[in-house]
């Protein structure tokens, strides 16, 4: 755990796992949880030193209640960046992570060397509105994945893992913090300033998702002027999960170019 002060903006304690060595590695998790020491981030730490940051008000990250909309969010991640010493960085964003990751390309482009967004959240699309990721659990779940669901899901940073209520107790508090930028809708302004990322953009997506149409994905790749977009078939929400071969390789191919 260490602690990111911002001046104007608030003291902010940071979940950070780390692993592996050679050109930095910003990962951004989606809104439901931070993955931990996942297979695709252990395979990507293989040729990267990957930070993964947990976001403020998840597990044990602090500061949530300092931001007061996307921009803070951003203005957060460039100031953690800057404290690591890195003056530049690859960036990878799922989900919610996806928008967060936007957000830092077209605020601090010096940042951002490449830009990775897996199945992004920050558009909407009026002729094809997203499915509500708030809405039944049940329906929310079948959603994410092509195949059935897996009896656990993805999942490391439980706060106390002998306690049996601990886990929906996380839950709760994850999406509640997810709110702030998706609900009613997760657009925040952000298709205003895609035109403003300079950094070269690899958007992935799962086709198979059941919460975001694939055709979010084409829309940022319309909007970001150095970008394209690499479909993984039999994969949903999750597609580093369903098809983390593919899902590596085409992450790792990109960043190497």
């Amino acid at each position: 755990m260490t602690t990111l002060e911002i001046p104007n903006i608030g003291t902010f304690d940071v979940e950070l796992w780390e692993e592996g060595s050679g050109a930095p590695l910003l990962y951004l998790h989606g809104y439901e949880r931070h993955p931990g020491g996942a297979g695709f981030l252990k395979r990507l730490a293989a040729d990267h030193r990957v930070l993964a940051p947990e976001q403020p008000g998840y597990g044990n990250s602090t500061g949530f209640e300092h931001f007061t909309d996307v921009q803070d969010v951003a203005l957060y991640y460039r100031e953690l960046v800057e404290s690591w010493g890195l003056e530049s960085v690859d960036v990878v964003g799922h989900s919610l992570g996806g928008m967060f990751a936007a957000e830092l390309a077209a605020v601090a482009p010096q940042l951002v060397r490449r830009l990775v967004l897996v199945n992004a959240y920050g558009l909407w699309l009026d002729d094809e509105p997203t499915l509500d990721p708030f809405g039944p659990a049940d329906q929310v779940k079948a959603a994410k994945w092509h195949a059935d669901p897996p009896e656990v899901e993805p999942t490391n940073f439980v706060p106390d893992p002998d306690d049996p209520h601990a886990p929906i107790l996380f839950s709760a508090r994850n999406l509640g913090c997810a709110t702030k930028f998706m609900w009613p809708i997760a657009e925040r302004g952000l298709r205003r300033r895609l035109p403003l990322i300079d950094a070269p953009t690899l958007v992935v997506h799962g086709t198979s998702d059941g919460l975001l149409p694939v055709s979010y994905a084409e829309e940022f790749v319309r909007l970001i002027p150095d970008a394209r977009l690499h479909r993984i078939e039999a994969a949903g929400h999750y597609p580093m999960v369903e098809q983390e071969d593919e899902f590596v390789s085409a992450v790792s191919a990109f960043l190497a170019g």
